[in-house]
């Protein structure tokens, strides 16, 4: 069975270098889609997938580092290779700093840049492997959920009482979210997007099962679960210091 082809999302405005790069990588293997402004390419990763982003730093509706930033707060997240005319140092470490993952000057050779996206690909292929949901991996460190420490290594939740229950990857999934984000109120559609990822279908039941799955581990184990609220037709809420004594 053949590799499916990675897709790239080509974004300069130089039209002339954007098609070109675009013909090279195909002849190379890839798929790509192509875009002259950054306007419409948080609404395209937002709806498909892609592997990788050619991002051109100066655009003529923004920056590169700007559209990193508004993709960030989408929780959209896309190994990036910045592309630019300027070989300022400053602003190569601020694009590495802002997450991107390598970064090319202008003019460069179409063998260097497609080696560049291989090496990239590589390795956004290799930290998935740590990831086991889209906003948890294994490498996380315990905590603590309404005083139960939560094993992520060991899909494990270690209970007051001593015991302990084996947890699946979405309900880590889940109580990293709601962890990372106390006194919040969280949408359905917030929890399911972090933990399924951006194209899951926000109406499906499996969160509700998910989290009577939790619950009744701590019922098993005579442990408060109160610090956790559903806000009924909007979504949950965790706060930590209910129920504890001041």
């Amino acid at each position: 069975m053949s590799k499916p082809k990675p897709l790239i999302l080509v974004v300069d405005d130089e039209k002339e270098l954007a098609n070109l790069i675009a013909e090279q990588l195909e002849l190379a293997g890839m798929m790509t889609q192509v875009y002259y402004r950054t306007a419409n390419v948080p609404r395209f990763l937002k709806n498909n997938f892609a592997n990788l982003m050619l991002l051109d730093v100066n655009l003529p509706d923004g920056s590169g580092f700007s559209l990193l930033e508004e993709l960030k707060r989408m929780n959209v997240h896309i190994p990036v290779i910045f592309l630019t005319g300027n070989s300022s140092e400053v602003q190569k470490v601020k694009g590495l700093e802002m997450g991107g993952d390598d970064y090319i000057t202008k003019p460069f050779s179409f063998p260097e840049l497609i080696a560049r996206i291989h090496a990239v690909l590589r390795r956004a292929e290799t930290n998935k492997d740590f990831h086991i949901t889209q906003n948890a991996t294994v490498a996380n460190e315990d905590f603590k959920f309404c005083d139960v420490v939560v094993n992520p290594q060991r899909l494990e939740m270690q209970f007051p009482d001593g015991g302990t229950e084996k947890i699946g990857r979405k309900e880590l999934g889940i109580l990293v979210y709601l962890v990372s984000n106390p006194h919040t109120v969280l949408t359905r559609r917030s929890l399911i997007h972090a933990v399924w990822g951006i194209h899951a279908d926000v109406r499906s039941r499996s969160l509700d099962q998910y989290i009577v799955k939790i619950r009744d581990h701590f019922n098993r184990h005579e442990t408060s679960f109160e610090a956790f609220r559903t806000i009924h037709g909007v979504g949950y809420i965790y706060d930590p210091k209910v129920g504890r004594e001041e």
